[in-house]
């Protein structure tokens, strides 16, 4: 049986919401190992002008405790 764990990251990028879930996955796993998968909890971007400037994701990231 595996021990999991669960922890929420917060990342944001000027791209969309799918490059800021990739860069809260690749930053946490410079400090944790073994990320077993990632749950998009909330969504949102800023507006400035009518324009979306930035894209955040609030993530849930699983992984195995050894």
């Amino acid at each position: 049986m595996a021990v999991l764990k669960v922890i929420e990251v917060l990342s944001n990028s000027e791209k969309s919401w799918e490059d800021a879930t990739k860069k809260a996955v690749k930053e946490a796993s410079k400090s944790v190992k073994n990320i077993r998968s990632v749950y998009v909890q909330d969504q949102s971007a800023i507006v400035n002008d009518g324009e979306v400037v930035e894209f955040r994701v609030n993530v849930k990231l699983t992984f195995e405790v050894k």
